[in-house]
C-alpha cells in the first residue's frame, strides 16, 4: 500500500500547485483572457498611442501626454532606446530627452498606462535600430540570432531596464502605470533569412524577457510562432484580418500606421483620418481589444538619430498630434470621437465575440449580444469603396457611406460614422520667434592633422568614426608620368564607386562636385573629367553616411563607405587605386 500512497500524495501536491498557479494568475493587477487585457479583474479595450520621449523635449512631455489623454487615449505607448542610454558600453544615460523614469511618471500623473517596448532592437526608422555602434565591435558578435555575445548584452540591457521599472515602483502591480511589456520587434518576418539561429533566439528572446518577471503580459509584434507565454501582436495599416496564434490570447494590434515617415528627396505621407477611424472601428468590430496608434505623436529626430539611410529629421507620420506639440485636426479630433463611440459600448465589446449578419453584397453587421442574447451593440459596415447604400437593420434604416462603419452602442443608434468628418480642418499659422544664424567653417583638403593614417585599401568609415561623425576623408595620390596625359588637352576621367551615402570630390584641392544616393538606392557613382597635371595628383573624398541602417540583416553588415576609384586617362592608360 506504500507506493500508491506516496503517488496519491504526488497528486494531491500537483493539484494545489497547480490551484495555486492559477489563484495567481486570477488575482494578478494585469493578465489576459481570449477576449482582452484584464486590468485588476475588469476586462478593457483600450487605445494607446506611440510618444517617444527622445523625439521631443521634457517641456513638451506633459503637454503631449494631457493631449492624448482628452483625445481619449488609455495607454501611452514608447519604445526604449539602447543606444541613447548606454552610448559607451557601461556607461548609462538617463537625462534629459533620455529621462525615461520622468516620461512614464508623467503618464501615471496623467492617468494613463504604459506599454514599454523594451526591445532592444526597435527599427523605429532611428540610428542603428536603436542599436549602440560599439555593439557591432563586440568580439564574436552577431545580431540578432543564436549568437552568445549578442545575446548577453541584449539580456544585460533588458534586465537593467526592467530593475529599473522595478526599482521606481513603475510596474501595474507596484501601483505604477506600466501594463505591458515588449521583447524583440517585428522579428517574425525575418526568420526565413535568419538562418538556422533564428527560431531558437526568438524563443530564447521570448523566455528571457518572461524571467525577468515583470508581472505584466509580454508582447512580441509580427512574431506569428510566438511561445505560449507571450502575447503575438499585428503591425501594420490594417489589421483585421489578424488572430493570435493561441484561443487563450487577446487580439492586439501594437501598431496602426496613422501615416509613414518621411525620407529626404521622398514625399511627405498622408493618411486620410477617414481611412485610420475605418481600420480601427473594422478591428474593433472583430473582436480587437486593443488598439496603438504608431505615430500618435511623431516627433523629431533630433541630433544625429534619425536612421536610414536618408530618414529625414522629421517624424511628424502624419500623426493626430503633429510634429511640433499642435493638434492635427480633422485627424485627432475625429479620431476623439471614435473612441467616445468605442467606449459607450466597452462592455458588451468585451464580454463575448461578435456574430456577423449579411446585409447586402458588400455590407455587414457586427453583432454584440447581452447575456440574454439581445443586441447590445452593434457595427454597420459597407466595405464598397465608391459607393454609399442604405441599409435596413433591426428594423431601421441606416445611411452607410462608402468605406465606412457605423457605430450603434445601443443597437439602435449610429454615435458615429468613420467616414463623416465633422471637425473641421484646422491649419496652424506658424510665427517667427528666433531667428537662426548659420555659421559656415573651412576646412583645407590639403592637410591632413594628426588623426591621419597611411593603410593599403580601404577603411570602413564606421569603424574610424564610431558615428561620432558623420563625415570621414579618404585620400589618395595619383602619380602620372609624362607620356600618360593627353595630348588634345583632355582631362583624365574620374570614375568613384561608393556603398554611400553622400560624397564629395577634390583633386588637387580643387573642387570637382559632389554626389549622393537616396532612401530606395544609397549607393552612389560619381563620374566626372578631373585637371591632374605629371607627377604626384591628390584625390580627396570627403565621405558622409546620413543614417545608419536601421533593418536586419544589413546591421550586421554594414559598410557605409566601401569605395573604389578608378582613375582612366583618355588613350586607355590608366591607374587603378584602391
Amino acid at each position: 500500500m506504500a507506493p500508491p500512497l506516496v503517488a496519491g500524495g504526488g497528486l494531491l501536491l500537483a493539484a494545489f500547485l497547480a490551484f495555486s498557479l492559477a489563484a495567481s494568475s486570477a488575482n494578478a493587477a494585469v493578465s489576459y483572457d481570449h477576449r482582452s487585457l484584464v486590468i485588476n479583474g475588469r476586462r478593457r479595450i483600450l487605445i494607446s498611442g506611440s510618444i517617444h520621449y527622445p523625439r521631443s523635449t521634457p517641456e513638451m512631455w506633459p503637454g503631449l501626454i494631457q493631449k492624448a489623454k482628452d483625445g481619449g487615449l488609455d495607454v501611452i505607448q514608447t519604445y526604449v532606446f539602447w543606444n541613447g542610454h548606454e552610448p559607451v558600453k557601461g556607461q548609462y544615460y538617463f537625462s534629459d530627452r533620455y529621462d525615461l523614469v520622468r516620461f512614464v511618471k508623467l503618464a501615471k500623473q496623467a492617468g494613463l498606462y504604459v506599454h514599454l517596448r523594451i526591445g532592444p532592437y526597435v527599427c523605429a526608422e532611428w540610428n542603428f535600430g536603436g542599436f549602440p555602434v560599439w555593439l557591432k565591435y563586440v568580439p564574436g558578435i552577431s545580431f540578432r540570432t543564436d549568437n552568445g555575445p549578442f545575446k548577453a548584452e541584449m539580456q544585460r540591457f533588458v534586465e537593467k531596464i526592467v530593475s529599473m521599472m522595478k526599482s521606481e515602483r513603475l510596474f501595474e502591480w507596484q501601483g505604477g502605470p506600466i501594463i505591458m511589456t515588449q521583447v524583440e520587434n517585428e522579428f517574425g518576418p525575418m526568420e526565413s533569412v535568419g538562418g538556422s539561429g533564428a527560431k531558437p533566439y526568438a524563443n530564447w528572446a521570448a523566455k528571457m524577457a518572461v524571467a525577468t518577471n515583470t508581472g505584466v503580459p509580454w508582447v512580441m509584434c509580427k512574431q506569428e510562432d510566438a511561445p505560449d507565454t507571450v502575447i503575438n501582436t499585428c503591425n501594420g495599416f490594417y489589421c483585421d484580418y489578424f488572430t493570435p496564434n493561441k484561443k487563450n490570447k487577446p487580439t492586439m494590434w501594437t501598431e496602426a500606421w496613422t501615416g509613414w515617415f518621411t525620407s529626404f528627396g521622398g514625399a511627405v505621407p498622408h493618411r486620410p483620418v477617414e481611412d485610420m477611424a475605418f481600420a480601427v472601428a473594422r478591428f474593433i468590430q472583430k473582436g480587437g481589444s486593443f488598439v496603438n496608434y504608431y505615430m500618435y505623436h511623431g516627433g523629431t529626430n533630433f541630433g544625429r538619430t534619425a536612421g536610414g539611410p536618408f530618414i529625414a529629421t522629421s517624424y511628424d507620420y502624419d500623426a493626430p498630434i503633429d510634429e511640433y506639440g499642435l493638434l492635427r485636426q480633422p485627424k485627432w479630433g475625429h479620431l476623439r470621437d471614435l473612441h467616445k463611440a468605442i467606449k459607450q459600448a466597452e462592455p458588451v465589446l468585451v464580454s463575448g465575440d461578435p456574430t456577423v449578419q449579411s446585409l447586402g453584397n458588400y455590407e455587414k453587421a457586427y453583432v454584440f449580444k447581452s447575456k440574454n442574447g439581445a443586441c447590445a451593440a452593434a457595427f454597420l459596415s459597407n466595405y464598397h469603396m465608391n459607393a454609399a447604400v442604405k441599409v435596413r437593420f433591426n428594423g431601421r434604416h441606416y445611411d452607410l457611406p462608402a468605406w465606412s462603419i457605423s457605430i450603434l452602442p445601443d443597437c439602435k443608434t449610429a454615435v458615429f460614422n468613420t467616414a463623416t468628418v465633422k471637425e473641421p480642418t484646422l491649419l496652424p499659422k506658424m510665427h517667427l520667434v528666433v531667428r537662426f544664424a548659420w555659421q559656415s567653417y573651412s576646412e583645407d583638403t590639403n592637410s591632413l592633422d594628426g588623426s591621419a593614417f597611411t593603410k593599403n585599401g580601404l577603411v570602413e568609415q564606421l569603424s574610424m568614426t564610431w558615428d561620432k561623425s558623420d563625415y570621414l576623408w579618404y585620400t589618395t595620390y595619383v602619380n602620372i608620368g609624362a607620356n600618360e596625359l593627353s595630348k588634345n588637352g583632355q582631362w583624365p576621367q574620374l570614375t568613384i564607386y561608393s556603398a554611400g551615402h553622400s560624397m564629395q570630390v577634390f583633386v588637387n584641392g580643387k573642387s570637382y562636385g559632389s554626389v549622393y544616393g537616396g532612401y530606395n538606392n544609397p549607393k552612389l557613382t560619381y563620374d566626372g573629367h578631373v585637371k591632374m597635371w605629371q607627377g604626384s595628383n591628390k584625390i580627396s573624398i570627403l565621405s558622409s553616411a546620413v543614417g545608419l541602417p536601421v533593418s536586419f540583416p544589413q546591421l550586421s553588415l554594414f559598410m557605409p563607405l566601401d569605395s573604389k576609384l578608378f582613375v582612366t586617362l583618355v588613350y586607355g592608360i590608366g591607374a587603378h587605386v584602391e
